[in-house]
This record gives structure tokens, sequence and C-alpha cells, in this order.
């Protein structure tokens, strides 16, 4: 098993470095010129969209391994789910983050400002101060036990936050636009159906996708040498 987690890790790195290079170059060379529904060209910087939309997909993903793991972690005590879930947390923080970031560059072009009170913007810093506050109920509990089931609690919970921000838009009045609509029009024509662009969101999406994997296995790894290390001083305290 661990020379296949080698394995695979090995094939992992030169992958996202791949699809990253490829990603790349697809949207300053391949990726069409945009449009606004009213015919208006829209500024270069929109082509933070093809890197926005992944990493906000990647950071719903990632709270949903959260919410699965602690729901096995409650169901069968078994630490490794516990492991996964915290790795997720961690890994989806980064994106959540990410997120908002991007999403402020973009809104920054489309609206003049960096950050604009509305539905999506807003559940989307919920959604990452969630994750912070997983993390927080993680670290200000000591006693490992306790601290997995109180935080595998707070993560079932905490995913409304997923389904709240992916709907936000589309339950609430929003300034931002609906990706899978008729908001953007590309040369090759039709919107997001247009071929340029799904063939960049699709690449965009493998490459984002291969990084979460590659560094949700790590921070996997790292978290189960942790829990090997605090039972080894738990023994020897016990000893």
């Amino acid at each position: 098993m661990s020379s296949m987690k080698s394995n695979i890790q090995r094939i992992l790195l030169p992958l996202i470095l791949l699809s990253m290079i490829s990603l790349i170059a697809m949207i300053f060379y391949y990726s069409p010129t945009m449009y606004d529904d009213t015919g208006q060209l829209l500024d270069k910087s929109f082509n933070i969209f093809f890197i926005h939309l992944p990493i906000a997909i990647i950071s719903y993903i990632s709270f949903l391994v959260v919410f699965i793991s602690s729901i096995l972690y409650l169901s069968t005590s078994c630490k490794k789910w516990d492991h996964l879930a915290v790795s997720a947390a961690e890994v989806g923080v980064l994106f959540a983050f990410l997120v908002l970031v991007t999403g402020s560059i973009w809104a920054r072009a489309a609206w003049g400002w960096y950050w604009v009170w509305e539905p999506r913007l807003t559940t989307s810093l919920v959604l990452f101060l969630v994750y912070v506050a997983y993390l927080t109920v993680r670290q200000s509990i000591d006693e490992s036990a306790k601290s997995a089931r109180l935080s595998a609690i707070f993560g079932i919970v905490g995913f409304i936050s997923v389904p709240l921000s992916f709907l936000s838009i589309r339950l609430w009045r929003s300034v931002h636009p609906v990706m899978f609509g008729d908001t953007f029009y590309g040369t090759s024509g039709g919107g997001l159906e247009g071929t340029s662009i799904i063939i960049t969101l699709l690449i965009s999406f493998a490459a984002f996708l291969l990084l979460f994997a590659g560094i949700l296995l790590y921070r996997y790894e790292i978290e189960k040498i942790k829990d090997e290390i605090y039972d080894l001083k738990y023994d020897l305290k016990m000893a």
C-alpha cells in the first residue's frame, strides 16, 4: 500500500506541473476574447475566470470531503477519517481564500470595487470563515478524541455553507454572473458553450483537481505521522 501511495505521489507531481503549464499557455494564447451580454469587450483581467471558477468548485469539493469523512468518523471512530477530514479542511481553507482573492480581482475589473456585499461574495466569505472556525475548534481542544468528535460535528453542520454559497445567486438578487447561463460570450461562439472556453475550463479543472489531490495526499500523510507521534508520546508517558 505504501509503495502504491509513493507511486501515486511520483506520478502526481509531473502531471500537476504539466497541467499547470498547459493552463497558463491556454489562458494567454488559446482562450477567446470575451464579451458581456451587451456585446462590450471584457478586459483581459476577466481571464482570471478560468482560475476563479475551478478553485471555487474545489473549495466546495473539499468541504464535501470534510462532511463525508466526519460522518464516517462518527460512525466508525476510525482515525483515518478524522485525518482525512482535517487534511481536507486545511487544503479547503487555502482554496476558499484564493476564491476571495481572485473574486476580488474580478470584482475590481467588473464593478470598480474589490469588494461588494452581494450574495455570492458574502457567502464565499462565510464559507472561508467556517473553514477557519473548524480548524480553530480543532486547535482549541487538547484531548485528541474529543477534538476529533467535536470537529466532526462542526464539519457536518458547517457543510450547509456550501449549498448556501453555490445557490446564493439563484436565491437572491445578485450582480455576480451565473457562470452557466448566457452571461459571457466568446469569439468562438455560444457563451460557456464555446469550444475554446470549455476546453480551457476543462484543463483548468483538471489542473486544480490534480493540485488539490496532491496537496491533500501530502497533508494526509503528515497528519498520520503526527498522530503516530502523539500516540508514541502518550505510551511513553503512561509507561
